[in-house]
């Protein structure tokens, strides 16, 4: 497997003063008719190919996040009452060190790295993220797989008293879902902990989410609660709820249309409505760093 690239892209670092009061920054830059993008953190690793992130006021005003509502704009008004301190997470099935773990048992925040990513939604928006996290295979070794871990599932937090969303009955919850092992453990692959230098916005995924650059958005599931590794294919919402508009690998892969609607090219959040749409990238761009994974697959097949 090609590890990827390790060069390093170099921004002022950002002042606390100047996150504190990015909304008035913002406003600023909407008065004088330009966009204003925030400075990123010094030394984040850029896997986007250069490409300007998002502000930190998009990420934070568009989302999928079900559990509180169906509207991209829900959860940013309705998760700021989840409740994320305390955090643990239930690791069980095919491992040495099962158990309930605190947050700080499995974040090391002297691992914690700055990367750049494209984002990629299947209902063809896009985003450029500079997230927070950690290598996902570090926390997973920390629990000894066993060899008979071919998969490892993941879900999200279900708390119908803080969660309005959870009221759909059409969704088995809790959210779930599930990487091969291989994927799991592939370099690019983050326990997100937060964005530009700052904690996990809770509409986000906090205290703790995934991050899977080259497939669509929903397999990077948030605010997680359980890890199980197992030797067997995992359930998936998504999956579950439409088979033939979403599958288990949910790669990005524009020559196979989703069922309503093209994948060949995407809008970025934050150009604009009437902005030109982008080609959408084969893996979302990380073709030359993932492809190995799929070899020998029908990749239109196996979607």
């Amino acid at each position: 497997m090609r590890r990827f690239r390790t060069d390093l892209t170099y921004a002022d670092v950002t002042p606390k003063e100047v996150f504190l009061n990015r909304r008035a920054l913002l406003r600023g830059a909407a008065a004088m008719g330009a966009a204003t993008i925030l400075p990123l953190p010094a030394a984040a690793r850029d896997f986007a190919g250069g490409e300007t992130p998002n502000t930190l006021e998009d990420i934070k005003a568009y989302n999928n996040f079900y559990e509180f509502g169906t509207g991209k704009d829900d959860p940013a008004k309705y998760a700021g009452q989840m409740t994320i301190d305390p955090w643990s997470v239930k690791v069980d099935g095919l491992v040495d060190r099962p158990g309930t773990y605190d947050l700080a048992d499995l974040i090391d925040e002297a691992e914690v790295e700055e990367r750049i990513y494209r984002f990629r939604c299947v209902e063809a928006w896009s985003m450029v993220i500079p997230w927070n996290g950690i290598e996902l295979s570090k926390i997973l070794n920390k629990f000894s797989p066993q060899p008979g871990a071919k998969y490892v599932a993941f879900e999200t937090l279900e708390r119908p008293s803080e969660m309005p969303g959870l009221a759909r009955s059409n969704i088995d919850w809790p959210y779930r879902e599930g990487l091969r092992m291989d994927e799991a453990m592939h370099p690019l692959t983050l326990m997100g902990t937060g964005i530009y230098g700052e904690p996990m916005p809770k509409q986000n995924g906090a205290p703790i989410r995934l991050v899977v650059p080259w497939k669509y958005g929903f397999k990077s599931i948030k605010s997680i609660v359980r890890i199980s590794f197992t030797d067997t294919q995992p359930p998936a919402t998504w999956n579950m709820l439409q088979p033939r508009e979403y599958g288990f690998y949910s790669n990005v892969n524009p020559t196979v249309d989703h069922p309503r609607w093209s994948q060949a090219t995407e809008r970025r959040i934050g150009d604009g409505l009437f902005a030109k749409r982008r080609p959408t990238l084969m893996f979302n761009g990380y073709e030359e760093e993932v492809a190995s994974l799929y070899a020998g697959m029908d990749l239109t097949k196996f979607i």
